[in-house]
């Protein structure tokens, strides 16, 4: 009843927290750095696998060694054998490890002339590699269709005050004749109909063609028209001129008529003024006479 349990603790052991964890203090015993900054013949090698809580020691140092290899080298069985001495079966066996974790693929590929090749590729982090794979190939996905931006509208024209076929047709082939003056007001079906009632409310104001013209093509910037349509339209509106002056229409007097009367030498009905009594047949023959 008395004899202690030999195998039992002497104490309870308690859960050491926070920065009071003996690896998380500085002990004069454990491992210290003297390090010297690489500046050739060095590779980067990531915690994730010189840490690795599931690969071995062997593996860990096999991917270390992969990663520091040039592109093209030798990786096969044969040759890693060759180079360490752990021999083939531990080196077949690492490289299981590391392709399991992700750190290795092997791809059998056929060559240009026909032949059958292993291609050894490794990665250096795996896990952005699993990411890159597990996000949809943007190939594969279609996307939606990309809206084109709405064009801006024109700017609004003048109109004329009765708009008849004719002057919106005058206006229309004077529109389409400015690019044998200026081959940059090149105007589409669609400019053409929208800028056409403005040309017309300048005929209607008794502007000419050539005075519309010279003053829809003069000054053009020399740089160059990004939209023609907009510069015309612009000018339509601000250079408008007044409407044609009044002018009274001139009318005729009015014809006279003389009220009908009875020759006194023929008896034949005439139309005369008052102080007449006989036709112009009679008054010839009176003239003569006399």
């Amino acid at each position: 009843m008395g004899t202690q349990n030999p195998s039992a603790p002497p104490r309870a052991h308690v859960r050491v927290a926070g920065n009071k964890h003996p690896n998380r203090t500085h002990r004069t015993g454990g491992l210290q750095h003297d390090n010297t900054r690489h500046t050739t013949r060095f590779v980067v090698i990531g915690n994730h696998l010189a840490q690795h809580p599931e690969l071995s020691l062997l593996a860990i140092g096999l991917g270390t060694h992969l990663q520091s290899l040039p592109k093209g080298a030798p990786a096969d069985i044969k040759t890693l054998a060759a180079r360490f001495p752990e021999g083939a079966t531990r080196i077949a066996a690492a490289l299981r490890e590391l392709e399991a974790h992700g750190y290795l693929r092997r791809e059998r590929v056929r060559t240009s002339s026909g032949r059958i090749v292993t291609r050894t590729i490794s990665c250096n982090q795996p896990a952005a590699v699993r990411q890159r794979t597990e996000q949809p190939c943007r190939e594969n996905t279609p996307s939606a269709p990309r809206k084109k931006p709405a064009r801006k509208a024109l700017p609004a024209v003048p109109r004329p005050a009765y708009s008849g076929p004719g002057l919106l047709q005058a206006a229309t082939d004077l529109l389409a004749d400015l690019r044998r003056h200026d081959s940059r007001l090149l105007l589409s079906a669609d400019d053409t109909a929208h800028l056409a009632p403005g040309v017309a409310a300048w005929l209607e104001r008794e502007v000419t063609p050539a005075a519309v013209r010279r003053a829809l093509t003069a000054d053009l910037p020399p740089e160059g028209l990004r939209r023609p349509a907009a510069l015309l339209a612009h000018r339509l509106a601000s250079q408008l001129p007044p409407p044609a002056p009044f002018r009274a229409r001139t009318t005729a007097p009015p014809s006279v008529r003389h009220p009908l009367r009875n020759c006194d030498g023929c008896d034949r009905a005439f139309r005369a003024p008052t102080p007449t009594t006989h036709c112009r047949d009679c008054r010839t023959d009176l003239q003569e006479a006399a």
